[in-house]
């Protein structure tokens, strides 16, 4: 019997989520009060502390206790990561890219994206293009390659314009070093020879 008002208490958080957090966070502790390690309420609660309040670091709690009541369940890592990478902490987020990259019907496509838009936040744009062209490889939807290709010439911008404040930065370093003045040593050393 517990077991079903759990489901049914789940249920409600997820039709409600996120139009009544009010009823959908009321009956996430319900659903949680029956079985504390019900990773699906986790991750949902993870969420709206992630999406809804802000609180990252109450959400990665969450995040990590769905992921260790159950490792297989693939919803869960797309939101993981993108709440590391948000959060800056790219290590941990590419471990979990890296380990998702293992689980059983896991969407490698929505994965490789993740990857894409880590390095993205990286600024390491030459490993960004070459995830998310992968990820649109991998791609079994429309919606979801004019997504990624949308992501693509956002990072193709971000590129170019890096490429030219790198060059930018080097001819003006080398503008400094013409036209500094010669030491006093490199004057008398010119006019010996």
């Amino acid at each position: 019997m517990g077991n079903i008002l759990q489901n049914i208490h789940l249920f409600r958080a997820i039709e409600a989520y996120p139009w009544e957090l009010e009823k959908a966070v009321e009956a996430l502790h319900y659903a949680l009060s029956y079985d504390p390690e019900n990773a699906k309420a986790l991750h949902l609660m993870a969420k709206v502390y992630a999406e809804q309040l802000g609180d990252y670091e109450t959400a990665k709690t969450y995040f990590e206790s769905a992921l260790a009541s159950r490792l297989d369940l693939t919803d869960i890592y797309p939101d993981y990561i993108r709440l590391l990478t948000n959060n800056e902490d790219f290590e941990e987020a590419q471990k979990a890219i890296d380990f998702a990259k293992t689980v059983k019907g896991i969407d490698k496509a929505g994965i490789a994206l993740a990857q894409g838009q880590l390095f993205e936040s990286m600024a390491q744009f030459e490993d960004a293009e070459r995830a998310l062209k992968e990820a649109k490889q991998l791609a079994l939807n429309d919606d979801f390659i004019s997504f990624v290709e949308n992501v693509l010439s956002r990072v193709k911008k971000k590129r170019k314009a890096q490429a030219n404040e790198n060059r930018i930065l080097e001819n003006q370093a080398k503008k400094e070093t013409e036209t500094q003045p010669k030491s006093w040593f490199q004057n008398r050393l010119n006019n010996f020879l």
